[in-house]
């Protein structure tokens, strides 16, 4: 009996290496704690037991130091094809099966990791708040009545709730941040095009990422460095430079000017974002008060310009001639893309670029942007009573990242008094990643703590 073995890439590798473990009696452990937390709202699709067992017994005759993920559990957001596997993009009417696993999900089983299923999502997508499916809607780990954040919701869930080592999701407004915050856990949004979307059900096309969610930051980086590389077969697909931007032990972050600061009356939020300042000059950081109004104005471009059209560009067959299908609130905001030009595209392209100019400026000042994941987090009920506004709050800090060409990694920053879990954002150049990760992991070694949700949970052997 093996005493509260973690789901971390590092701790399981251990266990196999001293045969404490072996790959099959991780997956069994894994079906058990599903099967315990129930209808969980988690799960579009979940392999049977038996699949994700026979993937273990196909590791037995390999070299584990050849894999990197070897017998490591993982799950894929519900737009990321799986060959044979349906796609639905939370759907049921779009849902399609491919014959193609996506580039980025056949990596890491090229490395060793074991499927569990495929995870819940806002609708195509479009969303932050992680309750726009007709698969139910997921809570956060860490009370029922409360948003998972989304549009990664599931895979957010399945990784906190310590039912597999990592997950996917997307993320094109902040889907893998966002849900990160609410469920104490890592969201890595890489630099775009560094993991490849071929096989991914689009959003903003120019604009997506394949995000990835873990438990601490090594983990992060393991999967950043496995997952990524160049895709013929993704046109958006970007070469990594050989040298990239190292973030020195003592470097500036810039935070908004006190005015700009918005946590939507969530004073503990507040206080826990000036702890999380605080943790960040106690590792050699430097604050840098910024302007935040060019990357609020870019945010406001995603959703009140041509960035929309995009997203109706993305299904717009589908949109054509099933409407009807498509969640109410998802359709509206999906149907707006009908209001915009070309003549409108151009000019939110020109608006952008005279944005980025402005945030060029702030830029020379620091190194990275250290920033509230979120200002706040909502109920499930206060999100089905003004879905579109609170969405648009919850995306505040955001928006911007994909738009910029930036990177970003959001990681747990302290709980407030009712339990309820806050996080902040780590914002770097394009192809920062890895320097991220590597500043994430001095942060969380400061703070201390476990990520995700302690569960007094025990593998057998």
């Amino acid at each position: 009996m093996t005493d509260l073995i973690s789901l971390d890439i590092e701790s399981l590798l251990t266990a196999y290496r001293t045969a404490q473990l072996q790959p099959t009696d991780v997956i069994k452990e894994v079906y058990r704690r599903i099967a315990a937390r129930g209808n969980d709202a988690v799960w579009i699709h979940l392999l049977p037991q038996a699949q994700a067992i026979a993937q273990a017994q196909v590791l037995a005759g390999s070299n584990l130091d050849d894999l990197p993920l070897y017998g490591i559990p993982f799950a894929v957001k519900d737009n990321i094809d799986v060959a044979k596997m349906p796609t639905t993009a939370a759907c049921p009417a779009y849902s399609y099966i491919p014959e193609k696993t996506a580039t980025v999900v056949d990596r890491l089983l090229q490395a060793g990791a074991i499927l569990i299923g495929k995870t819940n999502l806002d609708q195509f997508a479009t969303g932050l708040v992680g309750v726009r499916s007709p698969y139910g809607a997921c809570s956060s780990v860490f009370h029922d009545d409360y948003i998972s954040g989304g549009s990664s919701s599931g895979s957010a869930v399945a990784v906190a709730a310590r039912l597999v080592s990592f997950s996917l999701g997307t993320d094109t407004a902040g889907s893998g941040r966002v849900p990160a915050a609410f469920n104490n856990i890592v969201g890595l949004k890489p630099t775009r095009g560094v993991l490849s979307t071929s096989g991914v059900v689009p959003a903003c096309r120019s604009l997506d990422c394949v995000s990835i969610f873990t438990l601490n930051c090594q983990d992060a980086r393991i999967l950043w460095q496995v997952a990524s590389g160049f895709d013929a077969s993704d046109s958006y697909s970007r070469q990594v430079p050989l040298q990239t931007a190292a973030i020195p032990s003592s470097f500036s972050f810039g935070v908004p000017k006190a005015d700009q600061l918005k946590f939507f009356g969530d004073a503990a939020a507040a206080d826990l974002y000036e702890q999380g300042l605080q943790r960040l000059k106690a590792i050699g950081g430097n604050l840098v008060e910024i302007d935040f109004q060019p990357f609020h104005q870019a945010a406001n471009l995603l959703y009140s310009g041509a960035w929309v059209a995009e997203r109706l560009a993305a299904i717009e067959s589908f949109f054509e001639t099933q409407a009807d299908a498509i969640h109410p609130v998802v359709r509206q905001i999906i149907s707006n893309g009908l209001r915009y030009t070309a003549v409108d595209t151009f000019k939110s392209f020109y608006a952008l670029e005279a944005l980025k100019q402005e945030a060029a400026q702030e830029w020379q000042k620091v190194n990275i942007l250290a920033l509230p994941t979120t200002g706040t987090i909502y109920t499930k009920a206060e999100v089905e009573a003004d879905p579109i506004a609170l969405n648009t709050n919850l995306g505040y800090y955001t928006n911007f990242v994909n738009l910029m060409d930036l990177c970003a990694i959001a990681l747990p920053s302290g709980f407030r008094a009712n339990g309820l879990p806050t996080g902040i954002t780590l914002i770097g150049q394009a192809f920062q990643d890895v320097a991220l990760c590597k500043l994430g992991d001095r942060y969380h070694h400061h703070m201390g703590g476990t990520y995700g949700k302690i569960t007094s949970v025990r593998i057998s052997a």
